[in-house]
């Protein structure tokens, strides 16, 4: 039984729905957001409660259920809320700065990584060793936040690198430590 798939998505206050076919529709105060379903889960929409239903109890039906609900739950938060992840740069001489929509990386490579931000994403740099990206859609933000940390990725011996704000990286000990 899918545990996920059979919970109720809560519409709040300016977020409207519309199907077309496999196509739902949310729009809300952030933005609007499109996406294509599969066919065989059924939406229904009473007031401001979404249900989800599949048709038989097989694995991928109880697969695709919960990914569906869990899917347009992330889109009905996007655009009444948002999504953001927060990076920070550890290394002496790493620093961000933005340039118009791109994001220039200084983290110890003989050039400087630019990085662009895609449609509908916003790209912040509070200060020269933190980044912030925000957007309505989960996935891409998320996409984004991973490709900026993949520059760089945090190393286990001195810690330096690109890592998410409160990221655990274990370290290990050098050639010397016994």
């Amino acid at each position: 039984m899918s545990r996920i798939g059979n919970k109720i998505v809560e519409l709040p206050a300016g977020v409207e729905v519309k199907q077309d076919g496999n196509n739902i529709t949310v729009k809300g105060p952030k933005g609007e957001l499109t996406r294509t379903f599969s066919s065989d889960i059924t939406m229904n929409v009473e007031g401001n409660v979404v249900t989800f239903t599949r048709p038989n109890d097989t694995k991928e039906m109880k697969t695709i259920h919960g990914t569906t609900r869990a899917n347009f739950n992330n889109m009905v938060v996007g655009v009444s809320e948002g999504f953001q992840k927060a990076l920070e740069l550890i290394g002496v001489g790493y620093r961000a700065q933005l340039q118009g929509k791109k994001l220039i990386l200084n983290v110890g490579y003989s050039h400087q990584v630019e990085i662009e931000a895609p449609a509908g994403i916003e790209i912040e740099v509070p200060a020269n060793t933190q980044v912030i990206v925000k957007g309505i859609n989960k996935e891409v933000v998320g996409e984004l936040a991973a490709n900026i940390r993949g520059v760089r990725p945090p190393e286990p011996y001195k810690g330096k690198g690109i890592r998410y704000v409160g990221e655990y990286v274990r370290r290990k000990e050098g050639k010397t430590g016994k």
